[in-house]
């Protein structure tokens, strides 16, 4: 159908940019423009001379030749490159290492910090199945002031959740205490229903639990598994005598011989899981750690869904914190890459490599978020499981009967705030994409001072661990192929 037009145009019915030629403006796009470093890139050199780049805005990590070191530090220079985004520096552009003249990275990050941090399709709730334990651990900071979560509780759970169904796409539900299986009878009503309801509204779901272990029997691990608690964190402080010092029953007995009987168990199962053996250990047990990895080598049989995490005591507020040998800054630092160190020659999966955290938001507390609620066995809303109900400030609200959440909002936008905003060292730091100065609130809250990331005090270091790492992996891998040859 004629619009009327004659072969004059009428600008008031058809625009006369439709008939002009695009060609030079696309072919433009390839040209010459100037590019520059990008703050957020990482850079380590390994004995042998070759570079490891890590841009901790995009996630890349690449590993260049020697022969190859000489140009990209050249391309890298701060004053920038003029050119056309081809060969070498288009690669170095899509990965994030070079960005056009003038881009505004920290707005960048900005950005993609509102749309990760204020999200309102995500759940995440940790719930105190049990405020009391059956351990008297004594690095200890807990009260164990309630049993079993009430039942009222439990049924406000499940109606706070079918509330959210509609706007939700994920959940993750993580039991804590106390001890977590003190409180079965709570887990044994909530975990199925998560599970059902979330396949049933095909909404993603994921669910951990921190636990001692005394109680993980394999007739309970049967179901826990079978209702998708699929990741663990297992505390065991060395060999038997070293654990049992620090982590004995309420009434005095070992624990160590009934865990690692439990995890033994565990490793001969064919499921989908993963353990965290958090090890904490000072001055009195760090010295004994060979005979311990010793032990996991063996009865574990280098399980990769079996991980070793190793963490200081500190003086984390219990009734014995005085008495605690704990380890000093340095001698901390030394001894846990000894038993690092040891871990890996053994072919132990360590899980400290800077690839477990290389993604958007990774270093961020999950108190800092605002989509993460402590629940605990009465139905108070907390953040911080450190804190608990021992702070006030910590306490951001109540669940009702009904399932609605009455909140404190100052409590919450405490822990909440995006402190990155106001603080300087924040805001200049390289890791700033994955900590998003929010790596521990309550160091703020309490301190007054910007809580790093311990990876942001060796990021050089930490990258040429997670290249030997890499190469580690691939040898056992080329390693356990030829075995299966023969």
């Amino acid at each position: 159908m004629s619009l009327g037009l004659s072969n004059r145009l009428n600008i008031l019915q058809q625009s006369p940019l439709d008939f002009e030629d695009l060609t030079d403006q696309t072919a433009a796009a390839g040209a010459a423009a100037k590019w520059v470093p990008s703050r957020y890139t990482v850079r380590a050199s390994t004995e042998d001379g070759r570079l490891i780049l890590w841009n901790t805005f995009s996630g890349a990590m690449s590993i260049f030749e020697p022969e190859q070191v000489q140009d990209i530090k050249q391309l890298l220079r701060k004053p920038g490159v003029k050119a056309a985004p081809e060969g070498l520096i288009k690669y170095l552009i899509d990965r994030g290492y070079l960005i056009k003249d003038g881009t505004n990275e920290f707005r960048r990050f900005q950005s993609v910090f509102g749309q990760q941090h204020y999200r309102t399709d995500r759940l995440e709730l940790i719930l105190l199945s049990s405020e009391d334990c059956n351990f008297r651990c004594q690095y200890c900071y807990e009260k164990f002031a309630r049993g079993t979560m009430k039942p009222w509780v439990r049924e406000a759970i499940k109606k706070m959740v079918e509330k959210r169904l509609p706007s939700l796409r994920s959940i993750n539900v993580a039991w804590f205490g106390g001890e977590p299986l003190y409180g079965y009878p709570a887990i044994e009503d909530l975990a199925p229903f998560f599970h059902e309801t979330m396949e049933r509204e095909s909404i993603f779901y994921s669910s951990h639990m921190t636990t001692n272990g005394y109680l993980l029997t394999p007739e309970v691990a049967d179901k826990l598994l079978a209702w998708k608690v699929s990741h663990y964190q297992i505390t065991v402080d060395g060999p038997a005598e070293c654990h049992d010092h620090s982590r004995p029953t309420r009434d005095g007995q070992g624990t160590f011989h009934q865990i690692f009987e439990n995890l033994k168990s565990l490793a001969r199962r064919t499921d989908e899981f993963s353990v965290a053996l958090r090890v904490n250990f000072d001055r009195r047990n760090y010295p004994e750690m060979g005979r311990f990895l010793e032990l996991i080598e063996r009865d574990l049989e280098r399980d990769s869904r079996f991980r070793v995490n190793f963490h200081a005591v500190g003086r984390w507020g219990g009734p014995n914190d005085q008495k605690l040998d704990v380890c000093g800054g340095e001698e901390s630092a030394q001894a846990m890459k000894e038993m690092e160190h040891e871990a890996r020659s053994r072919g132990l999966n360590i899980g400290r490599g800077l690839r477990d955290i290389n993604h958007l938001g990774s270093g961020v507390c999950y108190a800092a978020r605002p989509f993460n609620f402590v629940i605990g066995a009465t139905g108070k809303l907390m953040k911080c499981t450190i804190a608990l109900d021992t702070e006030e400030h910590n306490v951001v609200g109540q669940i009702t009967e009904d399932g609605d959440l009455l909140l404190k909002e100052d409590n919450l936008a405490l822990w909440t705030e995006p402190a990155f905003s106001t603080d300087q060292k924040c805001q200049k730091c390289i890791v700033l994409p994955i900590c998003q100065g929010l790596h521990c609130p309550l160091v703020r809250i309490h301190d007054a001072v910007s809580p790093c990331m311990p990876e942001r005090l060796s990021l050089k270091q930490g990258l040429l661990h997670t290249t030997e790492l890499n190469v580690a992996t691939a040898k056992r891998k080329k390693i356990s192929a030829q075995e299966q040859v023969q």
